[in-house]
């Protein structure tokens, strides 16, 4: 009886969490996948809709360059390449 009152309580903590978890589909088209894999590895995806408002093709190359450089993200050049033009192209601003 205990192990199931501990297990309801975990379920009714959890479950508010679980209900607001957003569900992030970004524009298709070449790169999609390389942002999903390696951007949504540190954050969510939901910060490029978000940020799409405000910056340009400069912007979202830079804005990869700082994950690269300054935040040491494991993103190898050819898929940072990919990455920037999907965004350029599909959040361009």
């Amino acid at each position: 009886m205990q192990k199931f009152v501990i297990a309801l309580v975990v379920a009714l903590i959890a479950s508010p969490v679980l209900a607001d978890e957003q569900v992030i589909k970004l524009k298709q088209g070449a790169g999609l996948d390389k942002v999903e894999a390696n951007c949504a590895a540190c954050h969510s995806l939901a910060y490029i809709p978000m940020n799409s408002p405000f910056l340009n093709a400069a912007g979202w190359d830079a804005a990869v360059n700082k994950m690269i450089n300054a935040l040491k993200a494991p993103i190898d050049a050819a898929d940072a390449k990919m990455i920037k033009e999907y965004l350029a192209k599909n959040y361009g601003g």
